[in-house]
């Protein structure tokens, strides 16, 4: 999130350098976003995500190995390689940027029965946490007789999610919300 801030300081303030690092990989979001989205979809959400994970930093690494733009465990990325064999290499951008999109797209096409204005917390989630421990937390909130469908219920129920660091996921989610708000104004 530093990342972020710096470089909006920096893009506002009219440094080339910082213009151009802000803006550097739209073609491949817009490329991906369409491919695996299709033309009706906000490719700005996938850049929002990706400032959320890396600061729109391709060569960032995180303490557990998440490497790149999208943060995508290598294990993760060599699943996702053996379906796109074309998607060469993890530490490249462009294939970083390819990886981390389609991987949201099979999550958000296994969240069959979530609604349209709700399945992008689900899948953002899905791509923080797991989608296992958030179908954990959808069985905490069907116990409670709560509309597990619904993330602000998901949500209310993390806290109880044995061995999930709910606030890491939450915090994500909202992160992506608001660079994704910044970046349509």
């Amino acid at each position: 999130m530093k990342y972020f801030f710096l470089i909006i300081f920096l893009f506002l303030s009219g440094s080339q350098n910082a213009q151009k690092k802000f803006t550097e990989y739209d073609d491949t979001f817009k490329k991906y976003s369409k491919r695996f989205f299709g033309p009706g979809y906000d490719w700005k959400l996938f850049k929002a995500q990706s400032i959320a994970e890396s600061g729109l930093t391709p060569d960032a690494v995180s303490p557990v190995g998440a490497r790149g733009l999208m943060q995508l465990m290598p294990s993760t990325f060599a699943e996702i390689q053996s379906g796109n064999s074309e998607f060469k290499n993890i530490d490249d951008p462009v294939w970083n940027i390819a990886a981390g999109i389609y991987y949201d797209r099979q999550l958000y096409n296994k969240w069959k029965e979530i609604v349209e204005e709700e399945k992008f917390n689900f899948t953002f989630g899905s791509y923080n946490a797991g989608r296992g421990t958030i179908l954990k937390a959808q069985e905490k909130a069907k116990a409670k007789e709560l509309d597990h469908t619904e993330w602000e219920n998901i949500s209310l129920v993390a806290p109880e999610v044995p061995k999930w660091r709910h606030e890491e996921t939450l915090n994500y989610v909202k992160r992506i919300k608001k660079f994704h708000h910044q970046l349509i104004k």
